[in-house]
Order: structure tokens, then C-alpha cells, then sequence
């Protein structure tokens, strides 16, 4: 089964950006599996992480998308963070990178998606 993870916000402080979840949410258990997935119908990017034998869905809105934007022009470090425990998702910007430039005039993702995509990150 998998889990869906909702960023609350996106923090961006010194060298990095914080993806702030859910305070209860046991962050330390995750392992980062250094994949970006696209959710269209969500308008998300989604980062694969693993808690156990399960994958975990970490949901990346448009809504956090100009904080992403800012994070690949500052070659920033993207953290999940429950307000204690933090946790670096590695290899965030080659995958962002390679999803964007794949995304932008390619309607395989769907015309909205496409744009909305385009709006944010060009």
C-alpha cells in the first residue's frame, strides 16, 4: 500500500529548503529513494520515499512550486521536516530538472499540467 504525504509549506532558510509536514508525522522513518514521479490530475510532483515495506508519496503542490523554482536557481538542499526531525531528499534537483524539461511542450501530461508547469518554472 502507499502512503500520501502532504507538504504543509515550503521554508527556505540558508542553504536549504524545509518541506514542513505534520508535527506527528515520524520523519526519521523514511528513507529517500531519489525519485520525482508526476501526479497531472494533482497538479504535484511526488517524491518516493520508503517507511518499511510500504512506499510513501511525498506530495509536492503547485503550491510550493515558486519555493522549488528558488531552490534549482540556488542549487539549495531539499529537507522534509516535521519541526524536529529533518531529513534530506536526495538527488531532488537532477529529478526536478529532468521532469520540468520533459514537461515543458510535451502534452503526453496533459495541456494544464503543461502549463501550469511553464507559468511556475520558465
Amino acid at each position: 500500500m502507499t502512503e500520501k504525504l502532504q507538504v504543509l509549506k515550503a521554508e527556505i532558510a540558508d542553504t536549504k529548503i524545509s518541506l514542513k509536514v505534520d508535527e506527528s508525522y515520524p520523519v526519521s522513518q523514511l528513507t529517500p529513494k531519489g525519485q520525482i514521479l508526476v501526479d497531472s490530475d494533482s497538479f504535484a510532483f511526488i517524491y518516493i520515499a520508503e517507511k518499511e515495506d510500504e512506499y510513501v508519496y511525498i506530495v509536492l503542490h503547485k503550491d510550493i512550486w515558486p519555493s522549488i523554482k528558488e531552490g534549482l536557481a540556488a542549487n539549495l538542499k531539499l529537507y522534509l521536516s516535521n519541526g524536529q526531525d529533518n531529513l534530506e531528499l536526495i538527488d531532488w534537483k537532477e529529478e526536478m530538472e529532468y521532469l520540468i524539461d520533459n514537461i515543458e511542450g510535451n502534452g503526453n501530461y496533459g495541456e494544464e499540467m503543461e502549463q501550469a508547469v511553464t507559468s511556475v518554472f520558465s
